[in-house]
C-alpha cells in the first residue's frame, strides 16, 4: 500500500505540471495586464517600463521556464494586482471554498444515499419515482440558475436566508444547495441502478434465504458491494466542486477561491490564476488518491502491489 500511495503522488507531479502548462498558455491569450495596470493617459515607454519590471518583456518560453523552476522551489509567484504572494493570497481564501465545497458534499450525500437506497429496494413506488424525478432535474439544471431561484425565493420573497456573504450557518445552506444539487442527482441515479444489479445476485438471495432482516441485507450485503463505483464518482464529484465552486461563489459573492480566480482573470492576474488552479488540481489528485485507498477498505478483496 505505502508504495502505491509513493507511486501515485510521484505520478500527481505530472498532472500538477500539465495544469501548470495549460493554466500558463491559456491565461495569456486574455491579453496584455499592462494595459489595465496603467492609466489612460499613459505613454508607451511607461508601458514598456512596468513591462520590464513585470517581467513580461521576455520571450513567452523565457518567462514559462522562470516560471517551472520556480514552481519547482514552492514559489508561486508574486500577485500582480495585490502585489503580494499568490500562495499567501490563495491560502487566506481556501478555507471557506473547503466549507462551501464540504457542506455541498455532504448535501449530496445525505439527500442521495437515502433516496438511491429505498427507490432500488422499492422500485416503482412514489420514492423512485420521486428519485427519477430528483436526478433528472438535479442534472439539468445550471448551477446559476439554481442558484438565482434559490436567492428569488428564499431571500428576496420569504426572507428566510441571506442572498450573500458568509458567517454564520445560514449563509452556507443556499450555496451549498445550488453546488451540491448536481451531485446529489448523479450520485443517486449511480446508487440506484448498482443496488438493483447487487440485489438481484445469488449471494443476496442466499442472505435473505438465511433469514436475515433487510437492513442487514440491505446496508451490510448489497450497499457494501455497490458503493465501489459510488467511491468514484464521489471523489471525482468532490475534486469537481472544489473547482465548480467558482461559479457559486460568484453569485453568492461568497469570498473563496472562486470569487479570487474571477476577480483575478477579470484584471489580467496571470500568476494568481495559475497558483488558484494549482492548487485545485493538487486538491483534485489527493482526493482521487485517498477514494483509490477507501476502496481497499470497503472491500477486502482489493489489494494494492
Amino acid at each position: 500500500m505505502a508504495a502505491y500511495v509513493a507511486r501515485r503522488l510521484f505520478h500527481s507531479i505530472y498532472v500538477v505540471v500539465g495544469v501548470a502548462t495549460i493554466t500558463f498558455f491559456l491565461v495569456r491569450l486574455t491579453g496584455d495586464p499592462v494595459t489595465l495596470m496603467l492609466p489612460l493617459d499613459a505613454t508607451p515607454e511607461d508601458a514598456a517600463r512596468l513591462r520590464a519590471a513585470l517581467g513580461l518583456d521576455k520571450p513567452l518560453l523565457v518567462q514559462f521556464f522562470t516560471f517551472l523552476v520556480s514552481l519547482a522551489r514552492g514559489d508561486l509567484g508574486t500577485s500582480l494586482r495585490y502585489g503580494l504572494p499568490n500562495l499567501e493570497l490563495v491560502l487566506e481564501r481556501l478555507p471557506a471554498t473547503l466549507e462551501l465545497s464540504f457542506a455541498a458534499l455532504a448535501f449530496a450525500l445525505l439527500l442521495a444515499f437515502p433516496v438511491g437506497i429505498l427507490s432500488a429496494v422499492r422500485p416503482g413506488s412514489l420514492i423512485d419515482h420521486l428519485g427519477t424525478v430528483l436526478a433528472l432535474v438535479g442534472q439539468a439544471m445550471p448551477v446559476f440558475w439554481l442558484g438565482l431561484m434559490l436567492i428569488l425565493n428564499f431571500s428576496v420573497r420569504l426572507q428566510w436566508l441571506p442572498s450573500f456573504g458568509r458567517g454564520t450557518f445560514a449563509h452556507l445552506i443556499m450555496p451549498s444547495i445550488a453546488l451540491g444539487m448536481y451531485s446529489a442527482a448523479l450520485i443517486t441515479r449511480l446508487l440506484r441502478s448498482g443496488m438493483l444489479e447487487t440485489l438481484g445476485l445469488d449471494f443476496i438471495r442466499t442472505a435473505w434465504a438465511k433469514g436475515l432482516n433487510t437492513p442487514s441485507v440491505v446496508l451490510k450485503h448489497a450497499l457494501r458491494n455497490a458503493v465501489i463505483p459510488v467511491l468514484t464518482v464521489i471523489g471525482l464529484q468532490t475534486g469537481g466542486l472544489l473547482g465548480g465552486a467558482i461559479v457559486t461563489e460568484t453569485v453568492f459573492a461568497w469570498p473563496g477561491m472562486g470569487q479570487l480566480v474571477v476577480q483575478a482573470i477579470a484584471h489580467r492576474d496571470f500568476p494568481l490564476v495559475q497558483a488558484a488552479l494549482i492548487i485545485i488540481a493538487l486538491m483534485f489528485v489527493l482526493v482521487n488518491l485517498v477514494v483509490d485507498v477507501l476502496y481497499a477498505v470497503v472491500d477486502p478483496r482489493i489489494r494494492y502491489s
